[in-house]
C-alpha cells in the first residue's frame, strides 16, 4: 500500500500547484490522474494553447505552463499513479483514508484533495458495435501509456486531432505496421504535424486513409481485423491489426466522484470558500471541480484555492500544532 500525507485526485495545474503549496508545509503528496501524464486537459487536449490570464506570464503555452509547475513541485518530490481512475474514497477514521483505483492500487492518506478539474476525462468513443469486447488488453486503446507495448504490433490509429498525429509520428518507427484513418481530408491537429505525417505515407513507412471511419472490430477474443469504409465509394474491406487505438478526444463527466458521499450541486462538488474542505471532515475539493457562491472557474483562482486548502490541510492534520507562516523570499524553498 502507498502511503502519503496528501492523496490528490488530479494532476492538472491546480494539482500540480497544491504539491508546491503543501510541500511549503512539509506535507508529502501522491496524485493519482486517470490520464497516462500530468497536466489534465492542458497536455491532453490544447498544449500549444496560450493562456493569458496567469500572473507573471503575459503569455504562456499550456504545456509550458505544466512544464513549469512540475519544475517547482519538483522539490517535494511527488509522487504519481496514472492512468488510472479512482473508484472510492472510505474514510477509516480522522486523517486516515484509503483511496482504491480501478485497477485495485491504493493510496492512504490522512487527507485527500480533489483536484479533478471538470472531473474524469473519459474517451469518446465512436460508434462501432463489439468495441467494450476488445478493451482491458485485447486489442482496443483509448491512450498511449507506453509506446514500447506496441513495438512490432500491427497497429491502426484511428483520429484526426493532434494526439492521433503525434502517435503516428512517434509510433512509425515502432510498430511494425501503421494505419492511420481519418473520416476527412482536413486534419484538425498542428499543420506541421499534419505535414509530416503526410510525408511518411508518401515515402511508404505508414498507410494514411483520409475519407474513411471505422466500421467493425473482429477478433475471436482479442483483435485480428479493423474493417473500415471509404466514405466516398462506400467500400468497405479489412486491415489486420494487433491494436487499434482510438484518438476521438475526451469528455470530462463527474464519474465516481458522485458517489463518495459529498454534497454535489449541479455536477460540481459543494465546498466552503474559506478552506475549500467539502461536507467530509479531510476531503477537500480546489479547482473547477468546486462550487461556491460567486465561484470563477479559472487557474488563478485554482492556485489560490490550492494555497488555502495546504494551510487548512495542515491544521488538520496537525490538530493543536501553531504554524507560522514564513514567506519563500524570506525562508527559500526547503526540500523535504
Amino acid at each position: 500500500m502507498i502511503t502519503t500525507d496528501l492523496i490528490i485526485i488530479g494532476a492538472g495545474p491546480v494539482g500540480l500547484f497544491a504539491v508546491f503549496e503543501a510541500g511549503l508545509l512539509k506535507m508529502r503528496c501522491h496524485l493519482i490522474d486517470y490520464l497516462p501524464q500530468p497536466g489534465g486537459q492542458l497536455s491532453e487536449i490544447y498544449p500549444r494553447k496560450p493562456i493569458y490570464d496567469i500572473p507573471g506570464f503575459p503569455t504562456v503555452l499550456a504545456q509550458e505552463l505544466i512544464d513549469n509547475l512540475l519544475q517547482q513541485a519538483a522539490p517535494f518530490k511527488p509522487a504519481f499513479t496514472l492512468g488510472e481512475r479512482v473508484e472510492t474514497i472510505q474514510k477509516i477514521d480522522e486523517c486516515n483514508f484509503q483511496v482504491t483505483t480501478n485497477l485495485g492500487t491504493i493510496v492512504s492518506g490522512k487527507a485527500v484533495v480533489i483536484a479533478g478539474g471538470l472531473g474524469c476525462f473519459e474517451p469518446r468513443k465512436p460508434e462501432v458495435k463489439g468495441l467494450d469486447a476488445f478493451e482491458n488488453g485485447k486489442g482496443i486503446h483509448y491512450f498511449v501509456r507506453e509506446p514500447e507495448y506496441f513495438r512490432n504490433r500491427k497497429v491502426v490509429i484511428a483520429g484526426g486531432g493532434d494526439s492521433a498525429l503525434d502517435w503516428t509520428l512517434q509510433l512509425a518507427s515502432v510498430c511494425s505496421s501503421l494505419t492511420l484513418v481519418h473520416r476527412s481530408d482536413q486534419f484538425r491537429g498542428a499543420p506541421d504535424s499534419a505535414e509530416r505525417v503526410k510525408a511518411l505515407a508518401e515515402s511508404g513507412l505508414i498507410n494514411l486513409l483520409l475519407h474513411t471511419s471505422v466500421e467493425n472490430v473482429n477478433g475471436l477474443g482479442r483483435l485480428s481485423t479493423v474493417s473500415v469504409k471509404n466514405l466516398n465509394t462506400q467500400a468497405i474491406h479489412d486491415i489486420e491489426a494487433d491494436e487499434l487505438i482510438i484518438l476521438f478526444g475526451l469528455s470530462p463527466k463527474l464519474g465516481p466522484a458522485s458517489h463518495w458521499g459529498l454534497d454535489i450541486e449541479k455536477q460540481a462538488v459543494v465546498v466552503n470558500p474559506e478552506d475549500y474542505s467539502t461536507s467530509v471532515k479531510g476531503i477537500y475539493a480546489i479547482g473547477d471541480i468546486n462550487t461556491y457562491k460567486n465561484k470563477l472557474k479559472l487557474i488563478l483562482c485554482g492556485f489560490h484555492e490550492a494555497a488555502m486548502m495546504s494551510h487548512s490541510a495542515y491544521k488538520y492534520i496537525n490538530p493543536g500544532v501553531h504554524y507560522t507562516m514564513k514567506y519563500t523570499t524570506v525562508n527559500g524553498v526547503n526540500t523535504f
